[in-house]
């Protein structure tokens, strides 16, 4: 049974993809925009928020919403 089945896997990654992308593009592009665009004074604090997940690691930061 190694037919249409074995796909499963396959599509959800391609769907979860998708819509992560999706999802991604409907945000983070008005935000990038506006933080390139701004001189509002919570303009650090937004810039620090995007960064984050590239100064922590995931599970840290999981960690840190957890508590």
């Amino acid at each position: 049974m190694t037919g249409i089945s074995g796909l499963g896997p396959l599509l959800l990654t391609l769907k979860l993809a998708f819509v992560t992308t999706a999802a991604l593009l409907l945000t983070c592009t008005p935000l990038a925009w506006w933080l390139a665009n701004t001189r509002n004074r919570f303009k650090p604090l937004f810039e620090s928020v995007v960064a984050l997940p590239l100064v922590l690691p995931p599970t840290v930061l999981g960690f840190y919403l957890l508590t």
